[in-house]
């Protein structure tokens, strides 16, 4: 396994983000992808250590296309030259919330947790729920040593409390997000280094762990809306 090769193509990419490079380099793609592949591998059978719900996983299931959607973009490059996947017990979907990774050059890649997406309104009503009947538990999970020495809850906010919540809930300023994540900053040097990045990605997965199982559990139920 070499994650250097999973940057080198990535950085070639960026510099080159037109579809004429894309498909004269489709072999050093493939070569790429699969290390990703063999990466991911390697973080569900060690995070499966201690998180068995996600061992069922296979990786390929779990990844991203690198193709944007231009549409409705000023920004018309064809490529998001990053490698992308959310390992969680249903796989890549944002529901239940798992263990996100993003490899992308110049100091871009990230280890991620918890709820990404704030367009499902279910869902950002069933964590508030949870969090407002349950402020101690989420206050745990939070002042944890390992998580509050780590992490910094990240996501869209409101400006105001939203209406039906005590405005002075002791967890007021979690109340005002409608989605709730963690990210993880991984250097380009980290990234290359596959045994160190492993390690630390493990580390850092299994310190978010606590979070995540707080989210799926306000979550228990939820439905992905119906295409």
């Amino acid at each position: 396994m070499n994650t250097g090769i999973i940057l080198d193509y990535l950085t070639g990419l960026a510099g080159n983000n037109n579809r004429e490079w894309y498909h004269a380099h489709k072999k050093e793609y493939q070569e790429a992808n699969e290390e990703f592949i063999a990466l991911l591998q390697e973080l569900i059978w060690r995070i499966g250590e201690k998180d068995s719900s996600i061992l069922h996983n296979d990786p390929r299931d779990l990844t991203f296309k690198l193709n944007r959607d231009t549409r409705f973009s000023r920004d018309k490059s064809p490529y998001n030259p990053a490698f992308r996947a959310h390992i969680s017990s249903g796989g890549k979907l944002p529901v239940p919330v798992g263990y996100y990774l993003m490899i992308k050059p110049d100091g871009q890649s990230f280890l991620g947790g918890g709820l990404f997406a704030d367009m499902f309104k279910d869902a950002t009503g069933m964590v508030r729920n949870y969090i407002a009947q349950h402020p101690g538990e989420w206050e745990q999970v939070l002042q944890a040593p390992d998580f509050r020495n780590t992490f910094e809850v990240q996501g869209t906010a409101l400006k105001n409390v939203p209406a039906g919540y005590d405005r002075k809930h002791p967890q007021a300023e979690y109340l005002k997000l409608k989605s709730w994540y963690l990210e993880y900053l991984v250097s380009d040097a980290v990234v290359r280094n596959t045994e160190d990045f492993l390690d630390l990605a493990v580390g850092i997965f299994l310190k978010m762990k606590p979070f995540n199982d707080f989210l799926n559990r306000a979550l228990a139920g939820f439905q992905m809306p119906e295409r």
